[in-house]
């Protein structure tokens, strides 16, 4: 059943087997175990993360596409929300209606963009058409900045919920096991759900003849196209289907935030974040995205929690020299750039790809 459910593609070893499923419980028990907006939050965005992440690996680590547009489809998904809900509330604010509205107009836009993306630039070189999709990015990133009637500019747009995602929407009338659940714990795990179902859907495609012929198309294209397969298109349904998946993320990002903008879906730097993920976790395996989303959106907004309680006012090591002021929570950026340093040094094909290395022909 299991082996079914993951598509025949069991994670190969015991360590990484035990991480994920503890990755997972956490996860999906988070509001019992660590209760607090930030931890929700924090937990929330690593399964946005991971979706993301994800998708990118199946053009990245599969297919062997170099793409710097990826977050423009992100974009799109959460601006497709985002301005749904705005113009199609009521007085009671927006249904689910408006929600699968806007997520159905930003998979219509995404998918035909991806479409005209990969006809018109995979035939040339794979360092020309990550150029043509950063050119895209950028002009798109400044289009969503112009159009501000629509996009709400550089502000953003936020917007209300259905009312079953609300805070204020509380089922119950006494809490479970210790725990308020309310419309925003609802969301939450509703977030949850549509997260491992989109990543088994991946798990799928990726491990099905189709994703077989990504590979072999990633190993060497023009053996690929001498036996008799469209390599063209083959990338460019793997475009499609990437977009779509990431435009899903971005849609799961906007509701869970009710907000987005340019600097949360379509910057650079969420851009390099994913970049950075899918390195430490290990291309060309979908559980990569798992691990690395994990640790690295941890670090991100953990690091400078620990650093504080190290180097900061009244810290361990707050009074040694030199290195007190290298602890400190102004630092965190630079030792979270030390880790990355250090995670591909130690691990250069990812966390993953060393787990599967070291125990090869292990079941599970």
């Amino acid at each position: 059943m299991l082996n079914r459910l993951l598509s025949h593609d069991l994670p190969r070893s015991r360590w990484l087997a035990a991480a994920l499923l503890a990755i997972a419980l956490l996860l999906l028990l988070q509001p019992f175990l660590f209760p607090g907006a930030k931890a929700l939050n924090v937990a929330a965005r690593m399964l946005v993360f991971v979706l993301l992440v994800a998708s990118y690996d199946l053009l990245l680590g599969y297919t062997g596409i170099v793409s710097f547009a990826h977050t423009m489809f992100f974009g799109i998904g959460a601006y497709g929300v985002a301005i749904a809900c705005t113009r199609l509330a009521g007085e009671d604010g927006p249904g689910f209606g408006a929600v699968l509205l806007g997520l159905g107009g930003a998979l219509a836009v995404s998918l035909g963009l991806s479409l005209v993306i990969g006809l018109f630039s995979l035939r040339v070189k794979a360092i020309f058409f990550a150029m043509i999709t950063l050119a895209v990015a950028a002009a798109f990133q400044t289009l969503a900045s112009q159009l501000s009637e629509l996009t709400g500019g550089e502000d953003g747009l936020s917007f209300r919920v259905p009312a079953a995602l609300s805070p204020s929407f509380e089922p119950f009338e006494s809490p479970v096991f210790g725990l308020v659940i309310d419309g925003r714990t609802l969301a939450y795990w509703g977030l949850y759900g549509v997260v491992v179902l989109a990543f088994l859907a991946l798990l799928r495609i990726v491990n099905s003849p189709f994703g077989r012929v990504l590979q072999a198309i990633r190993e060497n294209d023009f053996r690929a196209e001498a036996i008799g397969y469209r390599t063209v298109a083959y990338r460019t349904l793997g475009n499609v289907l990437a977009a779509g998946f990431a435009t899903l993320a971005g849609a799961l990002l906007a509701l869970w935030l009710r907000y987005t903008g340019p600097e949360t879906t379509l910057s650079f730097e969420v851009m390099l974040d994913v970049l950075l993920i899918v390195v430490i976790g290990g291309m060309g395996t979908l559980y990569g995205a798992v691990i690395g989303t994990v640790l690295f959106v941890f670090a991100q907004n953990y690091l400078q929690d620990a650093l504080r309680w190290v180097g900061g006012d009244g810290g361990a090591l707050a009074g040694v020299p030199v290195l007190g002021a290298l602890v400190t929570p102004d630092r965190w950026l630079l030792w979270l750039g030390l880790g990355f340093v250090l995670c591909v040094y130690f691990f250069p094909s990812g966390v993953v790809g060393r787990l599967r290395a070291r125990n090869p022909n292990e079941p599970a």
